[in-house]
């Protein structure tokens, strides 16, 4: 009789193993099984089940699972271990129990309700060269999964593991990076969550892109300033201009329930606009409305727009809130153009356009002497060119900046941006008490502004507080998850902290997002030194000479106002074991 032939079956399988388990068991058995047994019940297998899993068997201290789809079972492992992060937050170093996990995609042999073969050993191959809190995946796993889901990966090239007689290529998942920009269960549940995407130019001339973009941005900072609502910031919502998108995967991607679309048509002195609140998850339309003004009448506009959607959601707005909203004055149509103008110039962030920039806001604030935001973009524009050496800035810049801010604070009372520049600008003159302020002020006006608590987390991490200035980071990134100042401010903190591997990811996926920062690749640099990857940190270094020739170590000591020591300590430390001036 023939031999019966094996069922076989292709799945994902996830391998699950906890890291120094002997050691913990050693320590406190009953409390280490305690402990494993909640996070099964209240995270592993409750996420396993939830991304269509199968837990195959317990191994002790591991878990082996399959699924159907590859993209489950990587979602499922970076829940698993995000969740893990946050159950350790407060544990004791010598209590904390981490997760290593690897996932392969393969052929398994069944055999009752367990499987064997190939697939599951090069699984459990990949976890044991995960790291900590890591998870390692195959390279058939990455080509199934790059470009489905909002992860950044590292290449670790081809790997020889034990009992596998081909090389095994595996990529590790930046773990930390997806935690800064994962941010849905920071979301406030009980506030209506809101992303406004970039408004259509229906004016005829593609030059006016930016006149749209500008009144979907104060619309933006309009409705951040009612701390009934969550929204998410321009930088994340404009994001999506000009490409065709689902709302409901903008909706999950930004962690939000509703989007506003709108479109703005531009002729002389007139302005129409159309705006429509939408319900992400369905597409059904929550309020539509149009508006056809004169320019003059725009800040009354935008309020209008504020209104309806507060109404609509019946948020009730705070006595201070009502306030603000009453009589909106008229603008300067020609100022608030090149207000518009002149920000958006900001928000490109090279030497040139910051240079162009300046010269429209002045002439904004000459022609509307009591448009706080352009003094207040205009102080922005005045310490940037400090810290970066651009455009002739001196020292003096500081001081200019200082005052620009203040007279924003003074032209309106109630504008949040005023309070972050002098935050940023008292910062730079390291008067850290005056920055911490002006930057509280500047969220007490705003609770949404991410710019805001971007500035608090930089003064605690100039201070030495670095684990709070990671909690303002993550605030930041629930608010505006591509941010990427927030990344370079998390990275920086981490480093500080000695947790290179996190510090890495982060730098590296903020030059994802910002590829010419001399300032990240300084820092891996010396992370590359550290770890005696002495070829790695002069690779870096060539890159930064190539983006910015006349960089130094000094440059970066005047960037970043450090009070303690340790961090520029640890910084030439590891450049030094690379090799590289300092």
């Amino acid at each position: 009789m023939a031999e019966e032939r094996a069922q076989r079956r292709l799945a994902a399988i996830m391998a699950a193993d906890v890291v120094g388990y002997s050691a913990l068991m050693g320590a406190d058995e009953t409390g280490t099984l305690a402990a494993l047994k909640q996070h099964h019940a209240g995270l592993i297998d409750p996420a396993i089940a939830g991304h269509r899993g199968r837990i195959v068997k317990l191994m002790g201290d591991g878990v082996l699972a399959e699924f159907a789809s590859v993209v489950d079972a990587v979602e499922c492992a970076v829940g698993i271990q995000l969740g893990m992060a946050e159950r350790n937050r407060d544990v004791p170093d010598g209590k904390r129990i981490a997760f290593r996990i690897g996932i392969n995609l393969g052929d398994v042999i069944i055999d009752g309700d367990d499987i064997h073969g190939d697939g599951v050993n090069v699984a459990a191959r990949l976890e044991g060269l995960a790291e900590p809190g890591g998870i390692c995946i195959a390279d058939i796993v990455h080509q199934s999964v790059d470009g489905k889901l909002e992860l950044s990966f590292t290449d670790l090239g081809a790997q020889q593991v034990k009992n596998i007689a081909r090389p095994v290529r595996a990529y590790s998942v930046r773990l930390a990076a997806t935690a800064a920009t994962t941010h849905h269960d920071m979301q406030p549940s009980d506030k209506p969550s809101i992303a406004v995407l970039p408004f259509d130019n229906m004016s005829g001339d593609p030059e006016q892109a930016y006149f749209a973009d500008g009144i979907a941005e104060d619309i933006i900072t309009d409705l951040s300033k009612v701390s009934g609502l969550f929204v998410i910031a321009r930088n994340s919502s404009f994001a999506y201009r000009g490409k065709s998108h689902d709302l409901r995967q903008v909706c999950r991607e930004l962690g939000v329930r509703y989007v506003l679309e709108g479109s703005v048509r531009k002729a002389g002195n007139r302005v129409r606009i159309n705006a429509q609140l939408i319900e992400g998850s369905t597409g059904g339309h929550i309020w539509a409305d149009r508006y056809d003004r004169d320019l003059a009448d725009i800040f009354a506009v935008q309020d209008e727009v504020t209104r309806e959607i507060v109404a609509a959601f019946r948020v009730a707005l705070t006595a201070s809130e009502q306030s603000t909203r009453r009589g909106r004055r008229k603008v300067d149509p020609e100022a608030y153009d090149l207000l518009v103008r002149g920000r958006e110039l900001l928000f490109r962030f090279t030497e040139a356009a910051l240079a162009e920039g300046r010269v429209l806001l002045e002439r904004a604030m000459a022609l509307d002497p009591n448009m706080a935001a352009a003094p207040a973009a205009l102080s922005s524009i005045t310490g940037i060119e400090y810290q970066n050496g651009w455009n002739g800035a001196t020292a003096e810049n500081l001081q200019l900046a200082t005052a620009l801010a203040e007279q924003a604070c003074r032209v309106d009372p109630g504008e949040p941006r005023g309070f972050h520049a002098l935050a940023l600008s008292h910062m730079w003159l390291q008067q850290f008490d005056d920055a911490e302020r002006a930057a509280t002020r500047s969220v007490e006006l705003n609770p949404n502004f991410g710019s805001g608590y971007a500035a608090l987390g930089q003064i605690h991490d100039f201070l030495g507080r670095h684990e709070t200035a990671i909690e303002y980071a993550h605030k930041v990134l629930s608010l505006d998850p591509r941010y990427h100042i927030a990344l370079q401010l998390m990275g920086r903190a981490q480093f500080a902290l000695g947790r290179d591997t996190e510090a890495a990811a982060c730098f590296e996926r903020r030059l994802d997002m910002s590829p010419v920062s001399d300032m990240s690749r300084v820092f891996l640099a010396a992370i590359h030194g550290h770890a005696g990857r002495v070829d790695e940190a002069r690779q870096r270094w060539a890159e930064i000479l190539e983006i910015n020739p006349q960089f130094s170590l000094a440059q970066v000591r005047r960037a970043l106002p450090y009070q303690v020591p340790d961090v520029f300590d640890r910084l030439a430390g590891g450049l030094e074991k690379a090799g590289l001036p300092v």
